[in-house]
């Protein structure tokens, strides 16, 4: 299959590795595999343990290789994954018909079937690193896929190997986007918005919750993503601030709050928008605007070169001046990508700065307990003069009619 584009940022990584000076990197987490090789293991993505890698050496010191189960090896025969060394571990029981298969997917897995097969995970990586001849070489490798005991199993099958743990390396090198990545992100934060539309399609007095996410989760079915996110709450219950859909239904004046997203080729939505049901109140519309001049404020400022700090200080400056004098955050938005929390985070303590193709989730929410509560949020880029935004529509309050 011929692969789609590149998600990895790879010179970027190239330049993270050498400032370290490692020889080569381990991805383990689901997250960091599928941006590392395009090869989304299912059983890693949908629980904790099963364990797929991929080592990724230095430019100079070899081809990437991934490292993964024998029961997956379907998987990797019908992705478009740009990795071609593929080494397995464990027995899988498969049959073969009478008459051998026609199709390329059939026969690449019969071609990695005859394979060597290893004992476990950690000895088959354990034997790709001595391959590639980085037996005695100083690794990073992502330690939050490793389950209790296999980081030391590794050190013990390597005794001349140096590891450095490297999750936080990965997670800086994924917080500047490729083309490919903000692609993908600007298509599931559009389906999110079309969600939004159909839910409120639905909107009339009596309606649930639950009706309301349920069309949302459809239309995002229908437009080729995946149900991810689905804060929606009416009335008191929008100030639940992870509210789940109940049986509470659609009353004349209640503030609708969505927090939602969904998961599009493993890239992730997180917007947020506010409906009203008849009229706002004049409060209502004034801390709306408040919230609302937060997120402007913000995309005024961001650009490379600016501190992630400073953008959070402004941004609550902001919503206080404008109305909400009180109001407190301890972010304003996060990155986002194939995680709903990205590198960086819009914190008041943050070193960071801003980089150019970076792609964020700014919000402003607002919740009263017992009454109601607003946010919203934006997906956008860091361009080099400034944002680019990822949606079609503002963030200005909806008001359904009765």
């Amino acid at each position: 299959m011929p692969p789609d584009g590149k998600l990895l940022n790879e010179s970027r990584l190239h330049e993270k590795m050498a400032a370290l000076k490692l020889d080569a990197v381990v991805a383990t987490s689901p997250e960091n595999v599928t941006y590392s090789s395009g090869f989304w293991a299912l059983p890693q993505w949908i629980r904790r343990g099963p364990q797929t890698y991929v080592l990724w050496p230095a430019p100079e010191r070899g081809e990437p290789e991934i490292i993964t189960s024998t029961g997956t090896l379907d998987l990797i025969a019908d992705q478009p994954i740009w990795v071609e060394k593929v080494r397995r571990y464990g027995d899988f029981h498969i049959d073969q018909g009478p008459e051998p298969p026609r199709d390329a997917v059939s026969l690449r897995l019969l071609e990695m079937l005859r394979s060597e097969s290893h004992r476990d995970a950690i000895e088959a990586l354990a034997v790709a690193i001595g391959k590639a001849g980085l037996a005695r070489s100083r690794i990073g490798i992502d330690e939050i896929g490793l389950m209790p005991g296999q980081f030391g199993a590794l050190e013990a099958l390597l005794p001349d190997a140096t590891f450095i743990p490297a999750t936080s390396l990965f997670r800086d090198v994924r917080a500047v986007k490729t083309e490919e990545e903000i692609t993908r992100l600007g298509i599931v934060a559009q389906i999110a918005e079309r969600s939004i539309a159909a839910a409120l399609d639905l909107a009339e007095e009596g309606s649930s919750e639950v009706e309301l996410a349920r069309a949302f989760h459809v239309q995002t079915v229908r437009d080729d993503a995946l149900p991810v996110l689905g804060c929606i709450g009416f009335g008191e219950r929008s100030a639940l601030m992870n509210v789940q859909p109940s049986d509470r239904t659609l009353r004349l004046g209640d503030v609708i709050r969505f927090d939602v997203g969904g998961r599009y080729r493993h890239y992730r939505a997180d917007i947020a928008r506010i409906a009203t049901f008849g009229e706002a109140s004049k409060q209502v519309r004034d801390l709306h605007h408040a919230l609302l001049s937060g997120i402007e404020r913000a995309c005024e400022m961001i650009r490379p070169g600016v501190r992630v700090a400073d953008v959070h200080d402004a941004t609550v400056e902001t919503v206080r001046r404008e109305g909400i004098r009180h109001y407190r955050r301890n972010h304003v938005g996060h990155g986002i990508g194939l995680d709903g929390y990205d590198a960086p985070s819009l914190t008041a303590s943050s070193e960071e700065v801003f980089e150019e193709n970076m792609v964020l989730s700014v919000e402003t929410p607002y919740y009263e307990i017992g009454r109601f509560g607003l946010q919203v949020e934006d997906m956008v880029v860091v361009r080099r003069d400034g944002v680019e935004r990822l949606m079609t529509t503002s963030g200005d309050l909806v008001v359904v009619p009765q």
